[in-house]
């Protein structure tokens, strides 16, 4: 059994700051440091359910936070940003049984997390025909275009309330609760015990039943904080504006969404 784990670092257990996952700030550290051994558990449950081979990405920042030197002899770590339009997703294709999130966060326009964003702090909404769009459901349709089940997800509780929603049968593990610029958190060593333990029951379900569907066609509208980047952005082509601050993209191919943020939300 093969397995792609996507990790982002947001909503690894404990982290209440957005500097706190910043390499060059305090705190950090300690956090990329978890955000490994969170990695690991979710191997560790993967290989318990019978997984051979475990492909991770790093997916936060410049995606050179989790310890190599940590993986067992079974994972690929991917570290670094390929330029890749998939992004947090890059190395996944066709040949795998399934996808884990891990680490992962509410969408910006959330107030589910003081650290809410998608993909980067410059819009203040995506909305992916007309949802609120977090990088789970960007990246559930990326797992979607190669027909790969998304299975387990492990962040805030609005991110996996979010997960539900979509694909009911995914198992979740909330690591903590953002409420306002703050963060309810359960012991670090708990949540390594939950996602070890739904990371290997997560693979002993039917996983087809996680197989998500791509809708037809997709309309996203980005609302940038910023109207400057509204009106720069606005010249990618399929773009238009729809008023100061915000652009909308219309297309019946999702490979167009994701190319289009790697060169209007950065």
């Amino acid at each position: 059994m093969k397995i792609f784990i996507s990790a982002d670092i947001e909503g690894v257990s404990g982290i209440a700051l957005t500097s706190e996952t910043h390499s060059s700030e305090k705190g950090y550290q300690q956090f990329a440091d978890q955000m490994t051994l969170e990695v690991m558990a979710a191997v560790k449950g993967a290989v318990s359910a019978g997984a051979t081979e475990i492909v991770v990405k790093d997916g936060h920042g410049t995606a050179d936070n989790i310890n190599v030197l940590k993986m067992p002899e079974c994972v690929t770590l991917i570290r670094g940003k390929s330029g890749h339009p998939y992004n947090m997703m890059y190395g996944l294709d066709n040949s795998f049984d399934g996808v884990m999130f891990v680490g992962y966060h509410s969408a910006a326009g959330m107030n589910t997390s003081p650290m809410s964003h998608t993909n980067t702090g410059n819009p203040a909404y995506i909305k992916l025909n007309g949802q609120i769009a977090s990088e789970f459901l960007i990246n559930s349709y990326i797992a979607a275009m190669h027909k790969v089940p998304v299975l387990f997800i492990s962040g805030d509780k609005g991110i996996c309330l979010e997960a539900k929603k979509l694909i009911p049968g995914i198992t979740a593990v909330e690591t903590k609760i953002g409420v306002g610029g703050s963060t309810i958190n359960i012991s670090p060593e708990k949540v390594l015990k939950l996602i070890e333990k739904g990371s290997e029951e997560s693979l002993k379900k039917d996983l087809s039943e996680n197989q998500v569907m791509l809708p037809e066609t997709f309309e996203e509208e980005i609302r940038f904080k910023q109207h400057i980047n509204a009106y720069k952005m606005s010249f990618y082509p399929g773009m238009e504006a729809v008023d100061g601050n915000t652009i909308k993209i219309s297309t019946d191919n999702f490979m167009d969404i994701v190319t289009a943020h790697m060169f209007v939300l950065y």
